[in-house]
């Protein structure tokens, strides 16, 4: 799936390690850094890396929280705002090609079951892999708004 993605947003600048963050803002723009790593569960560390990478490609803009200095409010830029139709288009695309052949009963036993691996990963904090789940190991996308 993700070569998939790949190829479907690489048109649009924008790489798959962008685009968690990009469908996150997209529901609720103006999140801090720490609230769009809880969203899309991965590392602070990892986090500002991506965020800077998207400022430079002029998909964000951080601004300074006027009732907390300390916080920065992560900003969609106009051109990643022109990009959600196609970015949203893409992931409902792929969603459909790789679900076609499995009934909605079957999709919804599996997004259960799915849900109670991550979490079991995430209330084991000593396990191995345990602050990935959703990040390294993409088992937690976040899903497309409707």
């Amino acid at each position: 799936m993700a070569q998939a993605l790949r190829r479907r947003i690489a048109p649009l600048g924008v790489v798959p390690g962008q685009f968690a963050q990009l469908l996150a803002l997209y529901e609720q723009d103006g999140l801090s850094q720490r609230e769009l790593c809880a969203r899309v569960r991965i590392e602070q560390p990892t986090m500002a890396n991506t965020l800077q990478r998207m400022e430079r490609d002029g998909l964000i803009r951080r601004l300074p929280d006027p009732a907390d200095g300390r916080r920065s409010a992560v900003m969609l830029t106009e051109r990643a705002r022109d990009l959600e139709d196609d970015l949203v288009g893409a992931a409902r695309s792929i969603n459909s090609e790789a679900t076609r052949n499995i009934g909605d009963d079957e999709l919804a036993s599996f997004m259960d079951t799915l849900a109670r691996i991550i979490g079991n990963l995430e209330a084991a904090p000593e396990s191995p892999g345990a602050n990935v789940a959703g990040g390294a190991t993409g088992l937690s996308p976040p899903q497309p708004p409707e």
